[in-house]
């Protein structure tokens, strides 16, 4: 079979399993309101949470940073490409976060790949819960690649990973994890974790992708939700895409473990720096994040009426308390019908299928957004129970 037939036939295979995906194109901002295909439909499907996305101060902070700074930075951090605004960027949220110091990045899955395979070489051994982001299944099979050991331990599975732990003799260890699980939505055990790590001395490498700028006090993240200790043990790694409203990621730790990633990351020394116009949104995101109480009340306001609403449908809701509220509908064909059904009646609600979720959990992902209304709560919890 010649490579187009294969590829073909692959494609044909996603068709019959009703996983093959394709991409919308938006004629307007990410919002609570997009409009898809020509049609503007109440929008449940982006990680907007705080609603900072098309937020005007922060729009006109990239703006007036590109007039400042100029469209590009030219080059990576290490060559010529750490402007002024990634130096100030990087310092404030390495203040605001409670580490001595933080690293900025494109994307969070380029952070991910900084960290692990960096630190976890030949000889070491990393430990992953089984439902981590893909960026971090990745880099747990470059640090494999490297020579580390690599085991995945049940989800929130603590005891299974203290077994694993004990049993292991490798000198250095990592614990690896998201903060908040991207399609469960719950939360790691993280005092749990940091228990494990000191007594285990190993590291401990928190993925706060959907915890940064929504939990904790100030929307610090899921370390100040457990009011746990910037640590010199902790690497924490959060984009700057998702409650933050812009793009990019950050890893903040010790100064030693910033400076041995500075030099040592790949996946940071080689690419280039993010637009210098970027940063300047961020800083101006960051201060909206810290003074964002009644966003956040507003977003938990949101989470429990749809939860409150959706009690008794006959597809449950897996127990979340965060932005992200799996409804798990179990067949392929039967969510990406109900995501279907949804949109028809001006409603935009992924339909989430394997690989990105295991086998017979195929669900509709809702995410709830501080800037959605009671109003649009009630439209998304009416419509499913008349679909139901």
């Amino acid at each position: 079979m010649n490579l187009e037939d294969r590829l073909n036939t692959e494609l044909a295979e996603l068709d019959a399993l009703g996983l093959r995906r394709r991409r919308r194109v938006l004629d307007s901002p990410c919002g609570r309101l997009a409009t898809v295909d020509g049609r503007e439909l109440l929008n449940f499907a982006s990680n907007d949470y705080l609603g900072l996305a098309a937020n005007r101060d922060i729009a006109q902070a990239m703006a007036d940073g590109a007039l400042l700074w100029g469209a590009g930075s030219g080059a990576s951090h290490l060559v010529s490409g750490h402007l002024a605004p990634h130096e100030a960027l990087e310092s404030e949220i390495a203040a605001f976060t409670g580490f001595p110091r933080a690293l900025t990045l494109s994307t969070g899955y380029l952070a991910n790949l900084a960290v692990t395979p960096t630190l976890a070489g030949r000889g070491a051994a990393v430990f992953a819960d089984k439902l981590n982001h893909a960026s971090l299944i990745d880099a747990m099979q470059l640090a494999k690649a490297n020579g580390a050991e690599v085991q995945r331990y049940p989800h929130n599975d603590v005891a299974a990973l203290e077994r694993l732990l004990a049993a292991s003799p490798a000198g250095t260890k990592l614990i690896v994890t998201d903060a908040v699980f991207s399609m469960d939505g719950d939360l790691a055990p993280l005092p749990l974790l940091f228990q494990l790590a000191e007594r285990f001395n190993a590291w401990l490498v928190i993925d706060d992708a959907h915890g940064f700028g929504v939990l904790g006090p100030h929307g610090r993240g899921s370390l100040a939700h457990f009011n746990l200790p910037a640590h010199p043990r902790i690497l924490l790694m959060g984009t700057l895409g998702k409650a933050a409203g812009v793009g990019g990621a950050f890893v903040a730790g010790s100064e030693l473990a910033i400076d041995y990633l500075l030099n040592k990351a790949r996946s940071y020394i080689f690419t280039t720096a993010a637009p210098p116009a970027v940063a300047c949104a961020l800083r101006r995101s960051l201060a909206i994040i810290d003074a964002g109480e009644a966003l956040r009340a507003a977003l938990f306001a949101n989470i429990g009426r749809l939860r409150d609403g959706l009690a008794a449908l006959r597809w449950p809701l897996l127990p979340s308390l965060t932005a992200i509220q799996p409804l798990i509908v179990g067949d392929n064909a039967a969510a990406v019908a109900l995501s279907a059904a949804l949109r028809e009646r001006g409603l935009w609600v992924p339909a989430i299928r394997p690989p990105t979720v295991p086998k017979g959990t195929a669900r509709l992902r809702i995410s709830v957004s501080a800037a959605h209304t009671a109003d649009d709560i009630d439209r998304l919890v009416a419509t499913l129970k008349e679909l139901a």
